[in-house]
């Protein structure tokens, strides 16, 4: 069993998990709905150990800090991550919520650009949403990583 510090595993199929994502995300009408919303979904992560706000899990090409920690269990990969940022810890949870609890070739399988096509990363500033694929690329190398080796790097 996955401890509490990570996003728990989706019951849900991968595309009815995005498109529950962007249900919820879409009733509201204008960006800064959406923006408040995505800032709520950062509030509610699971707990991230300060001791592991260290330089090795930072996230790689994010204007804010971003720390991602990986965890493989049985056949599966799980996330636990924090921002610096309110909205950027929303984007956090948006990705974990997709991508955590599952199998490596389920997550590589995944594209991210439900992100694009949503107009999320056009909504955002520049550096927002380059440190959003950059967290959603991260992950993607981790499962690949996995699934090649049966470890995470």
């Amino acid at each position: 069993m996955i401890d509490n510090t990570f996003v728990e595993a989706a019951h849900e199929s991968v595309d009815d998990t995005i498109e529950a994502i962007r249900h919820e995300l879409f009733t509201f009408d204008d960006w800064m709905e959406r923006y408040e919303y995505i800032i709520e979904l950062g509030r509610s992560l699971p707990p991230f150990p300060p001791e592991w706000k260290t330089d090795d899990r930072l996230v790689p090409g994010c204007q804010s800090r971003v720390w991602l920690e990986p965890r493989r269990e049985r056949e599966a990969l799980y996330f636990a991550g924090t921002s610096d940022a309110a909205i950027v810890s929303g984007l956090v949870a948006i990705l974990l919520r997709v991508y955590s609890g599952r199998r490596p070739a389920q997550i590589i399988g995944t594209s991210p650009a439900f992100l694009k096509e949503w107009g999320l990363i056009g909504a955002l500033s520049g550096s927002r949403g380059n440190g959003v694929a950059a967290m959603a690329e991260r992950i993607q190398l981790l499962a690949a990583s996995s699934q090649s080796t049966g470890k995470l790097v």
